[in-house]
């Protein structure tokens, strides 16, 4: 099964969206949208960004998680992943964010 994005509207009114891999696992996150047309636009950057792995910048949460967030040419944070247990794992996550990115379908569940 392939993955796919799901565009989702927040309690606050905001926009945003997750990609899930085949196995409906939530792989990458957004940050709010004021609009559905921002959100489809981060979807897009997504999609371009996610097929260099230099664009994921691994990091370390204050209790020692590891995660990634999905970087922009600008340097703005177009998503960021769950935390893991390892590092091994969240290597794994930035693989199948490039894997399943590119060709992702997009869903609208925003209503």
């Amino acid at each position: 099964m392939a993955g796919k994005f799901e565009i989702s509207k927040r309690k606050n009114g905001e926009f945003q969206f997750n990609l899930k891999a085949g196995n409906g696992q939530v792989i990458l996150t957004s940050e709010g949208y004021s609009s559905r047309d921002g959100c489809n636009n981060g979807v897009e950057s997504v999609r371009k960004h996610a097929k260099a792995v230099a664009n994921f910048d691994k990091k370390t949460a204050k209790d020692g998680s590891p995660y990634f967030s999905l970087m922009a040419s600008n340097g703005q944070s177009i998503g960021k992943s769950e935390m893991y247990k390892s590092t091994a794992s969240r290597d794994k996550g930035i693989d199948s964010v490039m894997r399943n990115a590119p060709t992702a379908k997009l869903s609208d569940l925003s209503g």
